[in-house]
C-alpha cells in the first residue's frame, strides 16, 4: 500500500516499508492537520506475556528475589489465573500495549518465542538476556557478542549493591551490558559501573512500586548511556508514555535525554538503526495530537510498523479496513483502536 501522511509538522510517503519522496500517487491519503508525525518509540524493556496479570505484590520490598518469592506464596491464584491464558494471547496481549502507546520496537526481557517469527505486529530486538544474577549464579561474560540485557541491583539492601562486583568479576560489566534498574548501587559501584561503559536501562514506576525509590541521579548523569523500559505491569504503571511521563516528574533527565532514551540512544545501544523520517529510513511512525512528552495513548492516532497501519483511532477504521484482511476494534488499558495483524510472517531484527 503506498500510502501518504500530511500532519501538521511534516509529510511522510511510504512504500514497500519505507519512507519515500513524496509524489502524486497513492492508494491512499490520511490527514492530519492538528498532529504531529515522528519515528516510533523503542520500549528497551519488557516481558509481553505477563502485562495482562496487573500488578501484583505488597510492597515495599528489599529486592526483586524477595518480590518474587512473596507474590508465589501470597498471590498464587492470581497467577494460576495468569499462567491459564493462552500463550499467543498473552504475548499479543504486550505486544498491543506497546503498539498503542506508539511503540514500534521492544524488547522482550525473556527466551525468544516461536510466535514472534509467525506474523507479530510489533518490531522485537533478538539480542542475549538473562534474568539477575541470583537467577542465573553460573553467569559469565562475552565479550564481542553484542548488547547483554541483565537486571542488575533490582533492591536497596546489600544483595543489590554487591552484584556490581560480582559482575564485574565474572566478566560481564563492560559496554555490552544493558543493566536494568540499578536501583541498589551505592556511591562505590556507581563509579564503578559508570566508568564501565555499561548502559542503564531505566524503568522507574516500576523501582518506585516495589522499593519506593528509583535509580539514583549521581548514577543517571549525564555520561552514561539511559535507556527507558517500560517493564510488564506486574510491576510497572502501564505503557511507555505513562513510563515517560513518570520520569519526566521526577525531572533528573531533561527532555532531551528522555526522548533519546525511546529513540536514539537506545538505538545505538541496541544495535539498530536510529529512528529517523528522512527518505529511505524505515517506516516506523507514530502520529499523535499532543507533543510526545505529553501525550497519553489516547493522544496516539496512528501507529505503523515498516509502514503498515497497525494500530489507528476507530475514525480512521473505515479508510484502512480495505486493505487489511484481518483487522477488528480492541481495547487496551481502556483506549480503543482499529488493529491490524500481519498475515505474512515477520522476520526478526536480529
Amino acid at each position: 500500500m503506498r500510502l501518504l501522511i500530511r500532519a501538521r509538522n511534516r509529510e511522510i510517503a511510504v512504500d514497500a516499508g519505507k519512507i519515500i519522496d513524496v509524489r502524486d500517487d497513492f492508494d491512499l491519503v490520511l490527514n492530519f492537520p492538528d498532529a504531529e508525525i515522528r519515528p516510533g518509540l523503542i520500549n528497551a524493556h519488557d516481558h509481553l506475556h505477563r502485562n495482562h496479570y496487573g500488578r501484583l505484590g505488597h510492597p515495599p520490598y528489599r529486592n526483586a528475589y524477595e518480590w518474587a518469592v512473596d507474590i508465589q506464596a501470597r498471590e498464587a491464584d492470581r497467577i494460576v489465573l495468569g499462567r491459564a491464558r493462552p500463550r499467543r494471547e498473552a504475548l499479543l496481549e504486550g505486544a498491543w500495549k506497546n503498539l498503542f502507546s506508539g511503540v514500534t520496537t521492544a524488547v522482550h526481557h525473556d527466551p525468544w518465542e516461536a510466535d514472534f517469527d509467525a506474523g507479530f505486529p510489533l518490531k522485537l530486538v533478538r539480542l542475549r538476556n538473562a534474568d539477575s544474577l541470583g537467577m542465573t549464579p553460573e553467569l559469565a561474560g562475552s565479550v564481542g557478542e553484542g548488547p547483554f540485557c541483565l537486571h542488575v541491583a533490582e533492591g536497596v539492601d546489600f544483595r543489590a549493591v554487591a552484584e556490581i562486583d560480582a559482575l564485574a568479576e565474572r566478566g560481564v560489566l563492560g559496554p555490552e551490558l544493558l543493566a536494568v534498574h540499578g536501583v541498589g548501587m551505592d556511591a562505590a559501584s556507581r563509579r564503578r559501573f559508570r566508568a564501565s561503559g555499561a548502559a542503564l536501562v531505566w524503568c522507574p514506576s516500576s523501582n518506585l512500586f516495589l522499593f519506593g525509590r528509583t535509580a539514583s541521579e549521581a548514577l543517571l548523569a549525564e555520561g552514561v548511556d539511559v535507556l527507558l523500559g517500560s517493564d510488564s505491569r506486574l510491576t510497572g504503571c502501564g505503557d511507555l508514555l505513562d513510563e515517560l511521563a513518570c520520569a519526566r516528574r521526577l525531572g533528573i533527565l531533561d527532555d532531551g535525554r528522555l526522548l533519546a532514551a525511546v529513540g536514539a540512544t537506545a538505538a545505538y545501544r541496541l544495535g539498530l538503526p536510529v529512528p529517523s523520517l528522512e527518505t529511505g529510513s524505515m517506516a516506523d511512525l507514530v502520529i499523535l495530537r499532543k507533543p510526545i512528552l505529553e501525550a497519553c495513548a489516547e493522544d496516539v492516532l496512528l501507529v505503523l510498523v515498516d509502514g503498515v497501519p497497525r494500530v489507528a483511532h476507530p475514525s480512521l477504521g473505515a479508510s484502512l479496513a480495505p486493505f487489511f484482511q484481518h483487522a477488528e476494534e480492541r481495547t487496551a488499558g481502556g483506549v480503543v483502536r482499529w488493529t491490524a495483524l500481519p498475515v505474512a510472517a515477520w522476520t526478526p531484527l536480529r
